[in-house]
This record gives C-alpha cells, sequence and structure tokens, in this order.
C-alpha cells in the first residue's frame, strides 16, 4: 500500500467537501490552496462529484486530491480515472482495498468499532479513518482505541468543528482529522479575504503546541 500516512501528515485538517456545482468546487479548491492546507476530500455524494474531482485535479494540481465516500471496487477505479491520489470510505470496504493495494494508491479505510479496526489490521492496514467520530466518544474515545491498537494512525471524521479539533490534534495517534466546516466556515474573514481562504489558513495552525 503507497504511503498513506505521508498524506495525513501534509497538513491537521482534510477538508471533506461535498460539492453541487463544478465552478464552485474549483474556486473553493482554490482558496483551500491559498489558506495554506495541502489536501482535499470530495465525496461522492452528488451527480457533478466526479466532474468536479477531474477539474480541480486539473485546475489545481497544487492539492493532494482525495475521493471519499468509495464503497466498491468499481467506484474506485471511476475515482482514480478522474485523478484521485488517495481514496477513502466511511466503513470498511475490502473490495476498495484491493484495488488500491493493486493500484499502490494511499487508502483510507473507516472504521466506528474495535472489531472493525480489528479486522482492518489484519488487512494490512495502519491509518484508518474513525466515522463519525463525534459519535463514538470523541477523544476519549480514541485513546482508549489507541491503547489496544498503538501501532494505529487515525483520521477522525464527522462532527468535528474549528474549535473541538485540537481535543483530537493533541493526541498522538492522530495525524490529521476530517474537516467538513472548511465548505462552511464559521465566523468571518478580515476584510478583503476569502471566509473559506481564511478558515483554511487558520486550520493550517490547529494542532500546534504553544
Amino acid at each position: 500500500m503507497a504511503d498513506t500516512l505521508a498524506i495525513m501528515k501534509l497538513s491537521p485538517v482534510i477538508p471533506v467537501v461535498t460539492i453541487h456545482d463544478v465552478d464552485e468546487a474549483v474556486a473553493m479548491a482554490r482558496s483551500i490552496h491559498a489558506g495554506g492546507l495541502k489536501t482535499i476530500e470530495i465525496t461522492r455524494r452528488t451527480q457533478v462529484a466526479i466532474e468536479a474531482m477531474k477539474a480541480i485535479a486539473a485546475e489545481v494540481p497544487e492539492l493532494v486530491l482525495g475521493v471519499g465516500t468509495v464503497w466498491d471496487a468499481k467506484q474506485c477505479e471511476e475515482a482514480i480515472h478522474a485523478g484521485a491520489q488517495f481514496i477513502v470510505s466511511p466503513g470498511i470496504a475490502d473490495a476498495v482495498g484491493d484495488v488500491c493495494r493493486e493500484a499502490d494508491m494511499p487508502y483510507l479505510p473507516g472504521a466506528q468499532t474495535v472489531s472493525e479496526a480489528a479486522h482492518l489490521v489484519r488487512r494490512g492496514h495502519r491509518e484508518i479513518k474513525l466515522f463519525p467520530a463525534s459519535v463514538i466518544g470523541g477523544p476519549s474515545a480514541i485513546k482508549a482505541y489507541a491503547a489496544v491498537f498503538p501501532d494505529l494512525k487515525f483520521c477522525p471524521t464527522g462532527g468535528i468543528t474549528e474549535q473541538t479539533a485540537p481535543d483530537y490534534l493533541k493526541l498522538p495517534s492522530i495525524p490529521c482529522v476530517g474537516g467538513s466546516w472548511l465548505a462552511k466556515p464559521p465566523g468571518e474573514a478580515p476584510a478583503g479575504r476569502d471566509p473559506i481562504e481564511a478558515a483554511a489558513a487558520r486550520a493550517t495552525t490547529l494542532g500546534r503546541s504553544g
């Protein structure tokens, strides 16, 4: 399997974005990159998702493009052909893992329970997505998971906000979190600055000590 951990370490937050308009997707990707984040995950939840992936891959190549909500081999192959540089599943999808292994594609499979995490470990995974993080118990639950799986690295996603992200990122088992708030950032941007760019800039500092 390709180096999934290296992608997780690129930025403390992977923006998780559901796209409804291709032009808006490209503009958002540009703002995220301008703010200093290096990755983006586009979910496969809308009819324009694949078109948006292709557009972002072509027009914002500086961002490492991930594709999420990938459940089967066909979807995985389609995402790779659209320009994906890593693949994400919300839960266990072994067929996706097989395609990614064959293609040497970084992959974050999802888990919610200890048993699911154990299954993924047996499959050879050392990096997993925990979803929905806020539902499974947040940082305190992940501390318990890390005690059972000391060699695993986690990317918790779901219900995390700009305010709660630091509580996750202070844990050594968490290189990054998934953040959907970047698509609709809270608060106001400084005068003259795009709000998504401003939120991305703040996200680059999350998890830093001091």
